[in-house]
C-alpha cells in the first residue's frame, strides 16, 4: 500500500449528536493505515461540539467549527479544500462503517482509470443508530435516474437477501458515503466548486453524478465494502421531513435539469418530465406553500447557472445517447468489464 492509497474522509454534521460518535468510532476503527478524519460543523446546537471536542487531533482527524450554517454542499468543499489526498471519501454522520469498507473501496477504484467514483452497499438503521437489524433492508447501491428527472437509490428498501454481489458501473452514488478520486474531483469543478453550493443540500450529489458522467468518468459499485445509513428523505415521507428541505428538493430538481440536460434527453423524454413538474409545481400551489420560494431563486439566478451549464456543455465527452442509456424506470447498471473481474479475483486469491 502506498501513499497514493491515502483516503481523506470528510463529514460535514450539523446537530448531528445522536448519530456522530459511532460514526467517527467506526471510521477510526477501519484496519486502513492510511487515512486521515476532516469534520466541518455547521454550528450544531445539540451538543454535536461537545462530542466532537475529544475527537479533535486523535488518529489525524481534524475538526472545523463554522459560526454558521453554510450548507452541506458548501461545507463538504471546505473539507475537501482541507484535504490532501488521492482519494476523498465524503460520509454522512448517521452512516457505520463496516470493517474493511475503505480497504475495499480504494481496491475497486483503483482496477480502472476511469472510474471517478466507488459507493458500496449501504443497509437501512434505525434512527436510533444502537442496533443493526436482524433483517436489514438496502439503503442503496447507487443512485439512478428516471425518465422524469427523479433521481432515487438502487435497491432501497428492499430486504437484503445476499443479491447485488455483482461489481458493476452504475450512474453515481450517494454523497452519505461515496468515495471520489482526486483527479476527477479536481477535473469536474465548476466555478471553483465540486459540490455545487447553490443546491445548499440534498439531490447534490446526483449533481456530481450527472455532470461526472457528461465528462466521461465512470462510477463503480463495489459489493463488498458495506456500512449503515439512517436515511431521513425517503419518496413518500415529504411532509416528516422540515420545509427547508422540500423547498431545496424542488428547487434542486430544476437546477439539474438547467444545469446537466442536453437537448437529446430532454427531447427524448418530454411527455415524461412534462407531466412530473406539473405535479410538482401544483404540490406546490396547492398544499407545500413554503416551496414556492424555489422558483423566485431560479429566476433570481438564471444567469448563473446558464453560465455554469454552458461551461458544462462544453467540456461534455461522451455522446448523447449513452448519456440517455442511462434514465430509464428502472434501474440501470451496466456490467464491469473483464479485466475488473479479474483483477478482483487474483486480489482475493492473493488475500488468502
Amino acid at each position: 500500500m502506498s501513499r497514493s492509497d491515502f483516503v481523506s474522509v470528510t463529514i460535514v454534521t450539523y446537530n448531528s449528536g445522536r448519530f456522530i460518535k459511532r460514526c467517527l468510532e467506526s471510521v477510526l476503527d477501519q484496519n486502513y493505515p492510511f487515512k486521515e478524519i476532516i469534520v466541518v460543523d455547521n454550528n450544531s446546537t445539540d451538543g454535536t461540539i461537545d462530542i466532537l471536542e475529544p475527537f479533535d487531533g486523535r488518529e489525524g482527524c481534524r475538526i472545523v467549527y463554522n459560526e454558521e450554517n453554510i450548507g452541506f454542499a458548501a461545507a463538504q468543499n471546505q473539507a475537501i479544500a482541507l484535504s490532501n489526498s488521492e482519494w476523498v471519501l465524503t460520509l454522512n454522520p448517521d452512516v457505520l462503517l463496516l470493517q474493511g469498507f475503505l480497504e475495499a473501496l480504494v481496491h475497486a477504484g483503483k482496477l480502472d482509470p476511469q472510474i471517478g467514483t466507488v459507493c458500496g452497499k449501504l443497509l437501512t438503521m434505525d434512527a436510533h443508530f444502537e442496533k443493526f437489524p436482524a433483517k436489514p433492508k438496502v439503503d442503496s447501491t447507487g443512485i439512478y435516474f428516471t425518465p422524469n428527472l427523479r433521481h432515487l437509490d438502487r435497491g432501497s428498501l428492499e430486504v437484503d437477501n445476499g443479491h447485488y454481489l455483482n461489481y458493476e458501473y452504475v450512474f453515481g452514488a450517494t454523497a452519505a458515503a461515496a468515495l471520489y478520486r482526486r483527479e476527477m474531483i479536481d477535473d469536474i469543478l465548476v466555478g471553483g466548486e465540486f459540490f455545487d453550493e447553490d443546491f445548499f443540500v440534498y439531490r447534490e450529489d446526483a449533481d456530481v453524478a450527472w455532470r461526472a458522467q457528461l465528462m466521461g468518468w465512470k462510477c463503480l459499485y463495489a459489493p463488498y465494502a458495506k456500512g449503515y445509513h439512517v436515511r431521513n428523505a425517503l419518496p413518500g415521507n415529504r411532509r416528516a421531513l422540515p420545509p427547508e428541505i422540500n423547498m431545496h428538493s424542488v428547487k434542486n430538481r430544476f437546477l439539474l435539469r438547467m444545469k446537466n440536460m442536453t437537448g437529446h434527453l430532454y427531447r427524448r423524454n418530454f411527455f415524461s418530465i412534462t407531466v412530473r413538474d406539473l405535479v410538482v409545481v401544483s404540490c406546490c400551489v396547492l398544499w407545500e406553500h413554503s416551496s414556492l420560494k424555489a422558483f423566485p431563486f431560479l429566476f433570481r439566478n438564471w444567469r448563473k447557472v446558464m453560465a455554469k451549464r454552458g461551461e458544462i456543455m462544453r467540456r461534455q465527452r461522451v455522446n448523447d445517447e449513452y448519456i440517455a442509456s442511462w434514465f430509464d424506470f428502472k434501474p440501470v447498471s451496466k456490467p464491469a468489464p473483464k479485466k475488473v473481474v479479474a483483477a478482483v479475483a487474483r486480489s482475493k486469491a492473493t488475500r488468502r
